[in-house]
């Protein structure tokens, strides 16, 4: 593939794709690393189109190659600027407006110089910097990344080392290395190129769709409002431990809870109030707990915490401290300064137990908590020996 057949094919293939993110999610709030990345593709078909056009000799050279490579530089940029904002990098544009500009200042300024040779140089130099920051951007923790993302992270690096050693190889040993030759190292640069772009495209959209996925598995077992297992994620987490209740060892606790009185809230506040008690007792509550504690929204205002490796005695040293936390703890809402108090129910996993017979018995002693004046810990009993 001949450089102006490549400069076509690549500003076609950002125009097609330009017109398919006018659709794709074409609503106000599109997520902001969408959007940079949007206008980076937009920038990139705009001046490899007018690359193109220029080597065709529509527009003079002097003119087209300054201001293309420009708007290249600038869509590779903000490309790399959309990775850095999707790691969370908010602030990127603080330090990738600077380097465009320079980048830019010192293209123009070796186009005056020398506009065959330093010009392609600098372009190369600038297209591997820019490519190689958002391979940096992708490989921001590596160690929770996904495999797709990790190979993502990998081939843009080394393409973009491909893009840019052009530049630096031509620079040490203008005519050539060896079997390197300068004309190889151009088509190892237009191939790169090529990859980069459609390579950036399927990542983008392949990482979009596994984010989406991870969020979508995640709503399946975390409660929204609370940022905690919802039933479904609390009884995965808790299938383990009654395996383990079988085998002799450290007893594994359950504490079931629930907060006294909670509709006297929602009718007197409204439900919105009633939802930032809520958010607000979760938050308390796992301040209370080790890391290795689990605390879950069952139903509605009913809670529990799994405590590994703690028997009873220790487990009503928990409920306790956390229910002096919660009796403690004032709510501000937009119309008052809410009160809270809760009643909890303590039990071990039995090695015959199942999740209906331990839930079962810590909500009998919930409920022997709420019967005897609420705002208290209630122990379940012991189990009844065998005569």
């Amino acid at each position: 593939m001949d450089s102006t057949t490549m400069v076509l094919a690549l500003a076609l293939g950002n125009l097609a794709l330009c017109a398919a993110l006018f659709f794709f999610e074409h609503v106000d709030g599109r997520p902001a690393a969408l959007s940079a990345w949007g206008w980076g593709r937009q920038y990139q078909a705009a001046g490899w189109l007018l690359l193109a056009i220029g080597a065709a000799g529509v527009m003079p050279e002097g003119l087209a190659f300054p201001v293309s490579y420009a708007l290249v530089f600038a869509g590779v940029a903000w490309e790399c600027g959309a990775q850095w904002e999707r790691a969370g990098r908010l602030r990127w544009r603080r330090v990738v407006a600077p380097l465009l500009g320079l980048a830019i200042a010192a293209f123009v300024l070796c186009n005056l110089i020398d506009p065959f040779g330093l010009r392609a140089i600098a372009a190369s130099l600038v297209l591997g910097g820019f490519y190689l920051g958002a391979a940096v951007a992708l490989a921001i923790g590596w160690t929770e990344a996904s495999m797709l993302r990790r190979f993502l992270a990998l081939a843009t690096g080394i393409l973009a080392l491909v893009v840019g050693a052009r530049g630096a190889l031509v620079l040490a040993a203008p005519a050539g290395w060896g079997w390197m030759s300068n004309d190889l190292l151009r088509q190892l640069h237009t191939g790169a190129l090529y990859l980069l772009a459609v390579l950036g495209a399927f990542g983008w959209l392949l990482l979009g769709r596994e984010r989406l996925q991870g969020e979508l598995a995640r709503m399946e077992i975390v409660d929204p409002l609370t940022d905690v297992p919802n039933r479904r994620g609390f009884f995965q987490t808790l299938a383990p431990w009654m395996a383990l209740a079988r085998r002799p060892g450290q007893p594994t606790a359950l504490v079931l809870f629930d907060l006294d009185q909670f509709k006297r809230i929602n009718d007197g506040y409204g439900h919105p109030a009633g939802d930032v008690v809520l958010a607000t007792l979760a938050a308390a509550c796992k301040r209370q707990l080790r890391d290795s504690d689990v605390l879950g929204r069952l139903v509605g205002v009913e809670f529990a915490i799994l405590l590994p490796r703690t028997g009873e005695q220790d487990a009503l040293m928990v409920a306790e401290r956390m229910r002096a936390a919660i009796e403690a703890q004032r709510v501000k809402t937009e119309r008052a300064l809410i009160s809270l108090t809760a009643s909890f129910g303590v039990t071990t996993i039995r090695p015959d137990d199942s999740n209906v017979t331990l839930l079962a018995r810590a909500d009998e002693a919930l409920r022997a908590a709420k019967a005897a004046g609420r705002n208290r810990v209630e122990l379940a009993a012991p189990p009844v020996l065998a005569e």
